[in-house]
């Protein structure tokens, strides 16, 4: 396949994606090229009460809008991807978020490599119905895409996704293959006490979305001392409706009540809790916070911590900051940890 019939397969996949939602917004009579996928989406909520319709519909828009011809021509630009060499590239896939492990799946295929995939038993429902869809839209990706539930055979590379403690696992096993392994990360925030109400609405999504399960997620906020947080809350209440999800509620509770026996302080909102703590991965309804006298200063820190942190975020966005509320909008070239996944695998 040359690189521009995959461009415009996945583009045509995007189309698909968008088709899906305009049903779904319209409420028109039900076609059925969209049965499939409504079904992958209601087994996908079922086993796992994580996967929302909210939070898969928001991964499904996400990569609607980017799965775009000049997207992926503007993403594929800049590397050497007409080579002849093909290669079979293990892809191991987190399974905290919807979809969390497409960008992998499209970045081997645009490459010209071929995929095993094994998927995480937490979402693994959406990734085959649009695997399905492509190989319709374009039959020479059928046998470009294995998917394996047994141990990892047949490859030349490996792109591994999980926590720390599984690193170590994947970098034992697979150490020998070149191989991009990601570990542990999270998002931070620096606040000056300055912003406007949207943009603090916008770090409510970067915090919330996905109920804070993300790499993407801001997990920790840094504020200056003496920092007012009657602003940061009022922002926050935007989405108090998460009261309504037993699951975070639970984690809220239960996080609420071990602190509180060990005597920590506590800001509470009643449905997400602020802590002050020099860490960066807080639990599931918590978000740390620490104080600065300097920014500059932060920012020498933040970058010696660099290997923890997935993306920053703050209303300076010199450097490497992003705006608030984009932390779940990346682009195709956004890369995990900043590890440039297609010139790993235009170099194999």
């Amino acid at each position: 396949m040359q690189l521009q019939q995959r461009i415009n397969a996945f583009a045509k996949l995007g189309s698909f994606l968008n088709g899906y939602l305009n049903y779904l917004d319209k409420k028109t009579d039900e076609p059925t090229d969209y049965l499939t996928l409504q079904n992958a989406i209601n087994k996908a909520q079922a086993h796992n009460g994580w996967f929302t319709q909210e939070n898969i519909l928001f991964s499904l828009t996400a990569w609607a809008e980017i799965l775009t011809t000049e997207n992926l021509q503007q993403w594929t630009n800049n590397y050497a991807l007409l080579k002849n060499t093909t290669k079979n590239v293990a892809v191991i896939m987190a399974g905290n978020i919807p979809l969390v492990g497409f960008h992998d799946f499209i970045s081997v295929l645009i490459s010209g490599h071929n995929i095993v995939v094994k998927q995480s038993s937490n979402d693994a429902y959406l990734l085959p119905v649009l695997t399905q869809k492509l190989i319709e839209i374009d039959p020479l990706f059928k046998n470009k895409i294995t998917f394996s539930s047994e141990k990892l055979q047949n490859f030349d590379a490996v792109i591994a996704t999980g926590n720390n403690n599984s690193a170590k696992y994947f970098e034992y096993y697979f150490g020998k293959y070149p191989h991009i392994i990601r570990k542990n990360r999270n998002s931070i925030a620096i606040l000056t006490g300055s912003e406007t109400k949207k943009e603090l609405q916008g770090l409510a999504n970067d915090i919330f979305r996905y109920y804070g399960l993300g790499c993407r997620n801001v997990s920790k906020i840094y504020i200056p001392e003496d920092y007012n947080f009657d602003s940061f809350f009022n922002a926050m209440y935007s989405w108090k409706s998460l009261i309504k999800q037993s699951k975070y509620m639970n984690n809220y509770d239960y996080n609420k009540a071990v602190y509180l026996m060990s005597d920590i302080a506590l800001l509470d909102n009643e449905f997400m809790l602020l802590k002050e703590d020099t860490g960066f991965s807080s639990p599931i309804s918590v978000i740390y916070y620490e104080s600065y006298k300097n920014k500059a200063h932060l920012i020498e820190k933040l970058n010696q911590e660099e290997e923890k942190i997935q993306c920053v975020v703050s209303s300076n966005t010199d450097g490497k900051a992003i705006p608030f509320g984009t932390t779940q909008h990346p682009k195709l070239w956004d890369y995990a940890d900043g590890l440039d996944t297609l010139m790993f695998l235009s170099n194999l």
